[in-house]
């Protein structure tokens, strides 16, 4: 395969401000089509990307026989649709993240990767930034040498802030309305915390696949507690995922930047990685090494990629697969463990 002939589903925000400007940047892809609901915006955004080919619904993108792989950013409920109709059909599948808002729509999207013979990369772009890369092959290495003592603690913590870094103004709009959707959740969940968990899911579902990235721990999780307030969305939720102890700390600040991060502690020092603000181009984590001793140190690496965009490089791990048939680093037989452990906090808390 000389280039991957990419077919796009979705011309909104994150399509406009990340996904194309970087699949078409890359050299060993060609996106091909577009499908978008609203004609006006579907025709701007495909003459600003030099896309050939424009669709009004993903099934007539799908029906194209020179499209090599499909990615789609969209509702959630909109998005999750084209991944799992996408997947029957047998097409590879960049897809925004959550995979699904439930367990059940979930397991339906493997079901069909199983059926059609399609593969699901769910773009949790944390994985491919340069810095945290750097944090998880420290962490590797102490785990093993032994040298800090145990890993006993992971602390998540996201608060939000400014998370475009002024990179939205170049976005095309039109007076179209937006395609309306259902509100898909899980049919155990009380209506009133339906846009609470929404909310709650898509904002953090970064960070509790983070942990579980970070600690190798797969499938192996529990959730031990659950304590939010009211609004479903702030507070302390507290798991375990490989044997390690995670605390999932949660809520909103109004902030110039952005306030995230990841910090492993092991009995005689730690790894903190700092997120920046997630449109900010060009800008990976910050990693803080400190280990004990008779000389205690800080230690501030920076990766070889460093100057590099998470977004970026995960578009490029896309491609990178689609070619060569190597499996994706967030796949999602291994991102479908994300929406379950939501679906647990949930449960915990509303003791259900």
């Amino acid at each position: 395969m000389q280039k991957v002939r990419l077919g796009y589903v979705g011309a909104g925000f994150m399509a406009q401000a990340v996904h194309l400007p970087n699949f078409t940047a890359l050299p060993d892809c060609e996106v091909v089509a577009l499908a978008e609901m609203r004609p006006q915006l579907a025709q701007r955004v495909a003459e600003r990307f030099g896309i050939p080919r424009v669709y009004t619904t993903h099934s007539e993108l799908l029906l194209d026989p020179d499209i090599d792989a499909v990615a789609v950013s969209a509702h959630f409920v909109h998005q999750a649709q084209v991944a799992e109709d996408a997947l029957r059909a047998g097409k590879p599948v960049y897809m925004e993240k959550p995979m699904a808002l439930t367990v059940e729509r979930a397991e339906r999207m493997l079901q069909a990767a199983c059926e059609g013979g399609g593969r699901l990369m769910v773009a949790y772009m944390k994985r491919y930034d340069a810095g945290i890369e750097l944090a998880k092959q420290i962490i590797d290495d102490y785990r093993q040498s032994g040298e800090l003592g145990r890993l006993f603690y992971l602390r998540a913590r996201c608060f939000g802030g400014n998370w475009t870094a002024g990179n939205s103004g170049t976005v095309i709009g039109t007076d179209e309305p937006y395609p309306s959707a259902p509100l898909e959740v899980p049919e155990w969940l009380p209506e009133r915390y339906h846009q609470s968990y929404t909310n709650y899911l898509q904002v953090f579902t970064h960070n509790v696949n983070l942990a579980r990235w970070l600690l190798g721990a797969g499938d192996d999780w529990q959730v031990m507690s659950a304590d939010l307030d009211d609004d479903g969305f702030t507070g302390v939720a507290v798991l375990k995922m490989g044997g390690v102890r995670v605390a999932l700390e949660t809520g909103s600040l109004a902030a110039h930047k952005w306030d995230e991060d990841t910090q492993v502690y092991f009995q005689r020092g730690w790894v903190k990685v700092t997120s920046p603000s997630l449109l900010l181009r060009n800008a990976c984590a910050e990693v803080e090494v400190y280990r004990a001793g008779d000389t205690p140190e800080y230690l501030r690496p920076f990766p070889k990629d460093g100057w590099s965009w998470s977004f970026q490089r995960e578009a490029q791990h896309f491609i990178h697969c689609v070619r060569t048939g190597e499996p994706f680093r967030s796949s999602g037989e291994d991102t479908v463990q994300d929406v379950r452990i939501f679906e647990a906090i949930y449960r915990k808390w509303l003791g259900i």
